[in-house]
């Protein structure tokens, strides 16, 4: 009395919509995941050459400043100056590493994870 061939068909054509629906969904995680994980790997990649330049720019620097002190200071001196300058914002670092660091690293993460 309730079913008739054509509440069947209705019925088959909504099984059918929900597979291609949750097939759809899932490709669209699965595109989601990736378009995050490229977006990680290209913010670590870039990070990662940056510090990297960074770095080397920053030896130079510091012998080029170790050796305009020397004349002033002696070589062995201007070394040390340079040396207790990066102590000194080593320490800053290790000091405000939550507000320069994870702070904003957490933000950046939760941007890309969360969106």
């Amino acid at each position: 009395m309730f079913s008739n061939d054509k509440n069947i068909e209705t019925i088959g054509q909504l099984v059918e919509t929900l597979k291609h629906y949750a097939t759809l969904q899932s490709e669209y995680i699965k595109l989601d995941v990736v378009e995050k994980t490229v977006r990680l790997l290209t913010v670590i990649t870039m990070t990662v050459i940056i510090s990297l330049l960074v770095i080397l720019m920053l030896i130079y620097l510091s012998f080029a400043a170790a050796s305009a002190l020397a004349p002033w200071v002696g070589e062995a001196v201007g070394f040390l100056i340079v040396a207790g300058a990066y102590f000194l914002l080593l320490l800053l670092f290790i000091t405000f590493r939550k507000q320069w660091i994870e702070k904003p690293l957490v933000k950046f993460l939760a941007s890309i994870l969360l969106s």
